[in-house]
């Protein structure tokens, strides 16, 4: 092996340019160690961005750390970039990069932002790896390409990689190729359309779930290699379940081996502390005002569309992007040059964002996870708006369960609550969220927030999952919300699965896999969920029964939806209903299969002449204590 740095450089200038203008989206293919051959040599290409260092070298096992005769070149083009082939290092070498900078006396050693594989934490080091992988989704990237994400029914299954399901005889967490086919498995059988993970991006701290990200290229190391992460996404894509992925361009933590004070002048966080670092999190965010730190960000969303076949982005904590006051009191933070609180920077990268992720990857769909009532969210970046697809509808979340967390006595006193989120349901692009922030932190499972004795809490959940699955806009559970987890959610241990064994536990179970089969199977619960004609109420002000009453329609179906939110029988309840015709119950909550009373509508429901909510015709039915009743119509 060669002692010796050989320069060699993959960037062209047309790459400078891109990476200076903040417009570059495939740094992946540039930054980092790559396998080449140069001159007939086999070896690694190393290049990394330190604009202030005064050396920069590559130290690893294959140098006994020692990075003497393996200094990088700097680049002419005054870039900041350092780059050099270094002869026989192969694939699965340790690495880092020993920084020598201009501003101080420090030698920082540092991993590389843009590794492809990273040793298992606590350990540091960067691995020279390879993206290479036979797929076999070839069919469902193809079909993907033609899908409309605002006309198809998307029922997502939210979970965390690591608490699962565990390896009891080895006392760990599955790996990703064990997890692959069990994963499908559950998927498949529960009906959802996809799966939605929390960062896999490798992370330190294993308590953060993965939402402090250091490597921004890489899946985490802890249940395997690359490879074995996309073996589990081919394996979704071949069983028709797509994949989306938490990413976190919001922030990143402060641990001295990665991203923070890269090279003595703050590379990657935002040198103002007002702007650079995060009170609620104690962690740094990302300069946004700088144009390699954007292309960065944008060819960490591009790598995992690309490289990966991921089929959507949740992108993080976006509200705290959006502000410069979030969550800072006076004095804390300072305007923007209009003298306004929006970071202006942030809201511009959020935008070449989806502008870039949409072109580049037909199909796919990024959602933002923000709290707040900004504007335009998901309205398209040449209309003005941030251009994302969808946007989690926290709203509904926080009403719907404040609402059905009260006595049911009490309910008919905060009706609204309940109803109120249709008066904005159109005014961006929904998903309706029931996510893991909603049972952590002392919050408790959804079971516990539902009152009363063990029937009607289970009965309350049924028809909260009953509702969600009949709002518009798609949906969202956390892993175990679709048995009953009865314990908050705790990231070192797997779920409580043998509460399948009990009755309650498994009808809730099966509940989720019939409102999965009948969302995918009625064209009204789903093809105009994004489309005001899709949705009308009958009633939503029977305050003193506590009864909502809707329309969800396509063309040429039409469902009826009665909400019963008190626990009491509501036998002979008319509703009125848009035609004539029979009507045919599709679901109950309160089926005894799913651990109800039996209360059903078991024989067809004719509308008769009689004048009720404004409407010609109307049916009498049984409404269910504390349950959900799911119609059709049918002309005969």
């Amino acid at each position: 092996m060669s002692i010796t740095t050989l320069p060699y450089s993959r960037f062209t200038e047309f790459d400078i340019y891109l990476f200076k203008s903040g417009k570059h989206t495939r740094l992946y293919e540039k930054f980092g160690a790559h396998q080449v051959e140069h001159d007939g040599i086999a070896g690694t290409y190393f290049a990394v961005y330190a604009p202030a260092a005064r050396e920069v070298q590559v130290i690893g096992n294959f140098n006994y750390w020692n990075g003497d005769q393996h200094k990088l070149y700097v680049r002419w083009d005054s870039s900041g970039i350092w780059e050099g082939f270094i002869p026989g290092v192969s694939r699965g070498e340790l690495y880092k990069y020993k920084i020598y900078s201009n501003f101080d006396s420090q030698i920082r050693e540092k991993a590389d932002p843009y590794s492809f594989y990273y040793e298992m934490a606590p350990k540091t080091g960067s691995i020279t790896w390879d993206t290479y992988y036979e797929w076999n989704d070839q069919k469902w990237l193809k079909q993907r390409s033609e899908y409309d994400w605002y006309r198809s029914p998307v029922s997502i299954y939210e979970l965390h990689l690591g608490s699962w399901k565990k390896n009891h005889d080895e006392g760990r967490s599955l790996h990703y190729r064990e997890m692959g086919h069990e994963l499908v498995q559950y998927v498949t059988e529960m009906g959802y359309t996809h799966v939605e993970m929390l960062p896999v991006t490798e992370h330190p701290y294993y308590p953060s779930w993965g939402y402090l990200s250091t490597g921004f290229f890489a899946p985490t190391s802890r249940y395997g290699c690359p490879q074995d992460f996309m073996y589990l996404v081919d394996l979704l894509h071949q069983a028709n379940i797509g994949i989306i992925l938490d990413w976190v361009p919001a922030h990143f933590p402060a641990d001295h081996t990665f991203l923070a004070d890269f090279d003595g002048s703050k590379v990657y966080e935002h040198p103002n502390p007002k702007k650079g670092f995060h009170p609620d999190w104690n962690s740094l965010i990302f300069n946004y005002e700088r144009p390699e730190v954007c292309s960065f960000l944008l060819s960490s969303a591009n790598f995992w569309l690309e490289r990966y076949h991921i089929d959507g982005l949740r992108v993080d904590a976006v509200a705290s992007m959006l502000y410069l006051d979030y969550s800072r009191e006076s004095g804390e933070w300072e305007p923007n040059e209009y003298g306004g609180n929006h970071n202006l920077a942030a809201i511009e990268f959020l935008k070449n964002l989806n502008h870039h992720c949409y072109k580049d990857n037909p199909g796919i769909s990024i959602i933002a996870e923000e709290s707040t009532a900004y504007q335009g969210v998901t309205t398209p970046v040449d209309q003005q708006g941030l251009g994302f697809g969808f946007k989690w509808m926290m709203g509904w979340m926080n009403d719907t369960l404040r609402y059905l967390e009260r006595d049911p006595i009490h309910r008919q006193y905060h009706h609204g609550e309940i109803s109120f989120s249709m008066a904005y349901a159109y005014s961006e692009s929904y998903v309706l969220p029931l996510s893991h922030d909603e049972v952590v932190h002392g919050k408790g499972p959804l079971i516990d927030k539902m009152p009363g004795d063990d029937w009607q809490r289970f009965a309350n959940l049924r028809l909260l999952f009953g509702y969600m699955f009949t709002h518009p806009g798609h949906k969202l559970l956390f892993m175990g919300n679709d048995f009953a987890m009865s314990n908050e959610w705790n990231v070192n241990h797997e779920l409580s699965w043998h509460l399948l064994n009990h009755e309650s536990h498994k009808g809730i179970n099966l509940l989720i896999k019939d409102l999965n089969a009948l969302l995918k199977k009625e064209q009204a619960l789903y093809a105009q969920s994004f489309d005001q004609q899709g949705f009308e109420w009958i009633d939503y002000n029977d305050n003193t029964n506590s009864v909502l009453a809707y329309i969800r329609r396509s063309a040429g179906d039409t469902i009826i939806v009665a909400c019963n939110f008190t626990p009491k029988v509501l036998s002979s309840y008319r509703i009125g209903v848009p035609q004539k015709g029979y009507y045919y119950e599709l679901l109950n909550s309160d089926n005894t299969n799913y651990w109800g009373g039996g209360q059903l509508n078991k024989d067809k429901l004719k509308a008769e002449r009689i004048k009720m909510h404004g409407r010609e015709h109307s049916i009498e039915l049984t409404l269910p204590p504390l349950g959900i009743s799911i119609l059709k119509r049918k002309a005969r």
